[in-house]
């Protein structure tokens, strides 16, 4: 395997090789905007000073140096390196690599196998792991985007420690720039605007806003200094970090959801926009605001529902981009309307009870009784029609009679809830008077 820290390239193979390339660290030391576990004080600086390594799973969103500093632990704690990609690998590649390190240990060398997007392999690979980890035949370095929790077995993952990388910040994202510039021996052709727009559009993400300095290397014409404008035209927008059948797409909904239910119009204005601009599917959102509806603004105001519903269709009917107002519309009024998730309570209160009570008999005077011989069982004796009752409301006791009467729905003093509350007082009073 070749080393990319080979010290004896030539000159011009060098300078071929990507700026991302170019400036990847050469010590833990040196690695910036994960100081909590390459500072002075960093897990892994203590695990180096300690002289013991144990497997690791590293994880965080792509850029964030993963696999550069596995690289560097190897080196510095003197171990054989070996790499291995799930996507690339199978079952053979890993009895190649297990083979390679049993060997290397018998000849007292023990190795760390660094494997990228460790999350891609099965479970049956997974597991295959765990025999060379417990006998200290590999020291496993895992690297995955993608959340171990629920990505990873949890064999493997109780041999292994998390180590989670940060996405890189504003800091760590000029400091890399200067480095730039400093093997480059010039400045980066921006005005401070552009350098700051550049920095956003590399979204936290290190190779991304060295390589997007790159280009702007390339484009630049002699004295030329770029503006946002023209920093846009050259290297385009890069797109969001965002997955949307993974991690970002089940983070930015959850936040969307929380925001509306925090009445936050502002926060879930803002993650609605993000989901649109990542190119979210916006009848799933429209869904999603639906679900909001019956969930957290219930009979407090029964015309969120409604207006989701308009909205989706809305959508469905103008598509994009006229049809994301509407959404936007139906996300302010969520986050803005009274909230109660009184029925939601009820309901899963109710289903509970359904499933632990199992098929109980509904009370006999609550029965239709259509045969002669269920009207001699007492089917359907003693009803009372409501709509003939004072007030139209009779105060029978529509439960099982082996299960009692039970309380589901409890809900709020606000709003329409208000008059429901009203009715089922009334209707628990006339069911104490008339037992007394």
């Amino acid at each position: 395997m070749s080393d990319l820290f080979a010290p004896h390239e030539p000159p011009e193979m060098v300078s071929a090789r990507p700026l991302a390339d170019r400036l990847r660290p050469r010590t833990l030391a040196e690695v910036t905007g994960q100081e909590h576990l390459t500072g002075p004080d960093g897990v892994l600086t203590r695990m180096i000073a300690s002289g013991s390594l144990g497997s690791m799973i590293f994880w965080g969103p792509p850029g964030t140096g993963k696999t550069t500093v596995a690289r560097l632990l190897s080196g510095e704690a003197g171990l054989a390196f070996e790499q291995i990609s799930a996507i690339f690998s199978g079952v053979a590649d890993l009895k190649k690599v297990f083979e390679s390190a049993r060997a290397r240990r018998m000849s007292g060398r023990q190795t760390l196998l660094f494997v990228d997007e460790i999350h891609r392999f099965n479970r049956a690979q997974q597991d295959s792991f765990l025999p060379v980890m417990e006998d200290g035949t590999v020291i496993l370095v895992g690297a995955t985007t993608e959340n171990p929790s629920f990505e990873l077995n949890a064999a493997l993952l109780s041999r292994a420690r998390v180590l989670t990388f940060k996405p890189h910040d504003e800091a760590s994202l000029e400091e890399l720039l200067k480095r730039a510039e400093a093997a480059e021996g010039k400045p980066l052709p921006l005005d401070d605007e552009a350098r700051a727009s550049l920095i956003r559009m590399a979204d936290g993400d290190g190779r991304a806003v060295l390589t997007l300095a790159e280009e702007v290397w390339r484009a630049a014409r002699r004295e030329e200094i770029f503006d946002s404008a023209g920093l846009r035209e050259i290297v385009q927008r890069r797109a969001p970090v965002y997955d949307k059948g993974q991690d970002g797409h089940y983070n930015l909904i959850s936040a969307l959801h929380k925001s509306v239910r925090g009445s936050d119009p502002d926060a879930a204005l803002y993650y609605l926009c993000r989901m649109f601009d990542a190119g979210e599917d916006p009848l799933y959102i429209g869904r999603r605001l639906v679900r909001m509806a019956v969930e957290d603004i219930g009979l407090a105001d029964p015309q969120a529902l409604a207006i989701c519903n308009a909205a989706k269709d809305a959508y469905d009917y103008l598509g994009s981009p006229e049809g994301e107002l509407a959404l936007a519309e139906a996300c302010v009024y969520l986050a803005t309307a009274p909230k109660s998730n009184a029925v939601y309570t009820a309901y899963k209160a109710a289903m509970r009870a359904a499933k632990e009570n199992g098929s109980l008999l509904p009370p006999k005077h609550i029965l239709n009784a259509p045969t002669k011989l269920m009207k001699g069982e007492g089917y359907g004796e003693g009803y009372r029609y409501d709509h003939d009752e004072p007030d139209a409301f009779s105060g029978q006791d529509y439960f099982p009679e082996k299960m009692g009467r039970k309380t589901f729905y409890d809900p709020p003093e606000r709003g329409f809830e208000r008059e429901i509350r009203k009715r089922l007082e009334w209707w628990n009073k006339l069911r104490r008077d008339r037992n007394s």
